[in-house]
């Protein structure tokens, strides 16, 4: 039975969590977040030195921010379970808007990144007059988003130039999710942004979509380079994304500037000692993966599962991962049936603490952490563009005040 100090702590322990993150709040206390989270159950045995600290917390959070010229803001556009934020928060960001469709992805954004402001649904809803972009998304320096690739209809400009119709990214990525982000570019006009997608988007309809997306980027005025990135140097795993970025004005960024590891880690990182039996494969299913790849060896194709063990590197973790494993199996030796990865150890093959938690079914985690980014490729990423915006945001702050003078 709790005193009515111990519950009146526990109530304001439990507020205190609703706004801050498990990992901040406990650093605060100076408790670590395994006491942190059996006070917030049983009850807080010094109740009155908590609450203070909790109030002293709260109040921090309630008093203006004082200006920090290295730190920025940011949107979260398409966000997953939030990769791309927490790359970008360990560059130094702050995030001010998000915006997920996917209910529970945004369970799990929610459980873990618990955000200040409401997470935006259906992007498409805001983004349907430049007044409505401008009232909703707040002003922000960098722009971020793994959007997803649809197919672009290429316009004719030189037809439409002769019918006096309008052309360029209005007309060309009109019905796509990449025209949303343009139409926050144009009226919004962040200092830089950040695009990631599948490697496949260069080639995609014969290079036109990757054209198409580059010139609507550069008529918005945007100094936009892209590279190919593979994650490999960060976490086990083959795999290659394009990231875009992207300044207002020119700058000196270069993809060379992110900072690369010349150790790659292998799978024995990852890999969790004690798995749950329900992870290895049916005799039924481990059979049907067999015969499968023998079929298609045969006829001279590549497809099949992948075996491997703890000294080697994956494959691409995809969204379909929950249907049956087969690009991931984990060798257990002999001749015992293979494994997949738990939902923990695909956390931790895309960059994720494990502090991140996991709060949805299995199969839905294995479709969030197949989706989403590498964490560590994106915070290097937003390292290097870290200065670069920085610089061009105390500029612009200059240049704001001088005009007020």
């Amino acid at each position: 039975m709790l005193s009515p100090d111990q519950a009146r702590a526990q109530t304001a322990l439990r507020a205190a969590l609703a706004q801050f993150s498990h990992e901040e709040l406990a650093n605060e206390l100076e408790l670590d977040v395994r006491t942190l989270e059996r006070y917030e159950l049983d009850g807080i045995p010094k109740p009155r030195l908590i609450s203070l600290a909790i109030e002293r917390l709260l109040d921090q959070r309630r008093a203006p921010a004082a200006h920090d010229p290295s730190k920025f803001t940011f949107i979260d556009l398409f966000a997953g379970i939030g990769g791309t934020r927490l790359g970008f928060e360990r560059a130094g960001g702050e995030c001010v808007f998000t915006s997920e469709y996917d209910k529970y992805c945004q369970i799990t954004y929610k459980k873990n990144h618990r955000p200040t402001h409401e997470i935006t649904g259906d992007i498409r809803e805001v983004t349907t007059t430049p007044e409505r972009i401008k009232a909703i998304i707040p002003d922000h320096d960098v722009l971020v988003a793994g959007f997803p690739c649809q197919p672009f209809s290429i316009a004719g400009v030189s037809k439409k130039n002769a019918l006096g119709r309008a052309h360029g990214f209005e007309c060309n990525t009109q019905g796509t999710l990449f025209f949303d982000i343009c139409r926050i570019l144009k009226h919004k006009e962040p200092t830089a942004f950040m695009l990631e997608n599948v490697r496949n988007l260069k080639s995609h309809d014969k290079g036109r979509t990757f054209t198409t997306i580059m010139e609507s980027l550069d008529e918005l005025g945007y100094k936009a380079v892209a590279k190919v990135i593979d994650a490999k140097p960060w976490v086990p795993q083959h795999r290659e994304r394009i990231i875009i970025v992207g300044f207002k004005e020119q700058t000196a960024f270069s993809f060379d500037q992110v900072k690369v590891s010349d150790e790659y880690p292998t799978l024995g990182k990852i890999l969790q000692k004690n798995v749950d039996d329900k992870y290895t494969l049916t005799a039924h299913l481990w059979k049907y993966l067999r015969d499968y790849r023998k079929k298609h060896e045969a006829a001279g194709n590549g497809f099949g599962f992948s075996k491997v063990g703890p000294k080697e590197t994956a494959r691409t973790l995809s969204a379909r991962y929950y249907k049956d494993g087969s690009e991931i199996l984990i060798d257990r030796g002999g001749t015992k049936n293979p494994r997949r990865l738990t939902p923990r150890e695909c956390a931790r093959l895309m960059g994720f603490p494990d502090t991140f938690e996991i709060p949805v079914s299995d199969t839905q985690a294995y479709k969030q952490f197949g989706n989403s980014v590498v964490v560590d490729v994106i915070e290097a990423v937003a390292k290097a563009m870290m200065p670069h915006v920085v610089t061009l945001k105390q500029a612009k702050a200059m240049q704001q005040s001088l005009l007020r003078v």
